[in-house]
C-alpha cells in the first residue's frame, strides 16, 4: 500500500506539472501577438531615433520646386551615360547675381579626371538649394566638406512616358561615410513604369521605395538592418482607366515579426511568424484621401487582442510616423542626389 501510495503520488505529482506547464504555454500563447507587436515597434522607435542622428538623413528631409531629375518635363531629350560626366568637380563661389536658369556647372570647377562622378561640394549650400547658384560674401570661406561618389550613372530621356535613369554613389560628409544610394527609374509606353530607390546609412539601416506598374500596381516603402525588417508597408491595387493607382486590392503592414493585412472585400487578418492569429481583430480607418494609403497618409490601424485590450499604430510608434513619412516621401524623389548630379550633367552635355 506504501509503495502504491508513493506512485499515486508521483503519477500525481506529474499531472499537476503538465497541468502547470499547459496553463502556461496556453497564457503565453494569449499575450505572444501583443508581447511581439509591443516589442517590435519599440525596436522600430529605436531604429528611426538612430536614423534621424545620422547626418545623412537630413539630406533626405531636403526639398524643393525645383526640377529635380529625368522625367519630370518633356521639352528635351537626352543620352548622358556615366562616361561623359566623369572627373572630380570642386565647388568654387563665383560672383554672379545668377538666376535659377544659370548653369550649375559654373559654380564647379573639373579639378581632376576619375573613372566615376565626384562632386565635392559645402554641405550648408546643399541643404539650401535656393542659394546653390547665388553669390554671398560668406561664400568664399566655405569649405565642401560634403562628397558624392557616382560609380554609375545613365539619363536614356525622350520623354516623360519613355526614359531610363540610374544614379549609384557613395556619400561622405566631413571625410566619414555617410551611406549609399541607388535609384533605378525606367517608364516605357509598353512596359509600364519600374522605380526602386534605396539609401543605407552607415550605421546599416537601409530605407527602400519600390513600384512597379501594370494591370496590378505594386509599391512598397520598407526599412531594415541587415536582413531584419523593421518596418514595411505594401500596397496591391488593380488597374483602374489610366490612374497610376487604382482599386486597393490588398493593404500590407509588417513591423518586425507582426503582419497586419487589408484585403479586396475589406476583411483583415493578424499574423505572428506567418502564424494567422485568428482571435485577434483589426481595423483600419483612412483619415485622409489618398492615391497610395499609407501609416504616413494618415492610414489609422486598430488591434484588438485576445484578452480584449486594444491599441493602435499610432500610439505604438507615433513619434517616429514623422521621419518614416520623411523617408518615405523622400525616396520618392531623392532630390539632394538628382539635383546637384543631373543639373551638372545636363550643363556638361549642353556643354553650357
Amino acid at each position: 500500500m506504501k509503495n502504491l501510495a508513493l506512485k499515486l503520488t508521483g503519477f500525481s505529482l506529474i499531472i499537476l506539472i503538465i497541468l502547470s506547464c499547459s496553463k502556461t504555454e496556453t497564457g503565453s500563447s494569449s499575450t505572444a501577438l501583443k508581447d511581439a507587436l509591443t516589442s517590435s515597434s519599440q525596436s522600430l522607435n529605436d531604429a528611426i531615433t538612430d536614423i534621424a542622428a545620422n547626418q545623412a538623413f537630413e539630406l533626405l528631409s531636403i526639398n524643393s520646386d525645383a526640377t529635380l531629375k529625368s522625367g519630370t518635363t518633356t521639352t528635351y531629350s537626352v543620352y548622358i551615360p556615366l562616361s561623359l560626366v566623369t572627373g572630380v568637380y570642386d565647388y568654387k563661389a563665383l560672383k554672379t547675381t545668377a538666376s535659377r536658369d544659370y548653369p550649375l556647372i559654373r559654380f564647379f570647377t573639373k579639378t581632376t579626371d576619375n573613372s566615376k562622378m565626384v562632386v565635392n561640394m559645402p554641405l550648408s549650400k546643399l541643404k539650401n538649394p535656393g542659394t546653390l547658384r547665388e553669390y554671398h560674401a560668406a561664400d568664399s570661406t566655405l569649405t565642401n566638406n560634403f562628397t558624392m561618389s557616382v560609380s554609375d550613372y545613365y539619363n536614356n530621356y525622350n520623354s516623360y512616358h519613355d526614359y531610363e535613369y540610374v544614379n549609384t554613389a557613395t556619400i561622405s560628409i566631413d571625410k566619414a561615410n555617410a551611406g549609399s544610394l541607388s535609384i533605378k527609374s525606367k517608364v516605357n509606353p509598353t512596359t509600364g513604369t519600374q522605380y526602386a530607390s534605396q539609401y543605407t546609412f552607415s550605421n546599416g539601416y537601409t530605407a527602400k521605395y519600390q513600384y512597379a506598374s501594370g494591370d496590378t500596381t505594386v509599391s512598397s516603402f520598407a526599412l531594415t538592418k541587415a536582413s531584419t525588417v523593421l518596418y514595411e508597408e505594401k500596397l496591391l491595387t488593380i488597374k483602374n482607366d489610366t490612374a497610376q493607382y487604382g482599386r486597393e486590392h490588398q493593404y500590407t503592414l509588417t513591423i518586425g515579426d507582426v503582419k497586419l493585412v487589408k484585403n479586396a472585400d475589406k476583411t483583415y487578418a493578424v499574423y505572428l511568424k506567418n502564424v494567422l492569429q485568428s482571435k485577434a481583430v483589426v481595423s483600419m480607418v483612412d483619415k485622409v484621401s489618398t492615391t497610395e494609403p499609407s501609416i504616413c497618409h494618415h492610414r489609422e490601424i486598430q488591434i484588438t487582442f485576445e484578452d480584449g485590450t486594444v491599441t493602435t499604430i499610432s500610439t505604438l510608434i507615433g513619434n517616429s510616423i514623422d521621419n518614416i513619412s520623411t523617408l518615405f516621401t523622400s525616396l520618392h524623389e531623392v532630390y539632394f542626389a538628382a539635383y546637384v548630379v543631373d543639373w551638372i550633367a545636363y550643363d556638361i552635355y549642353y556643354k553650357r
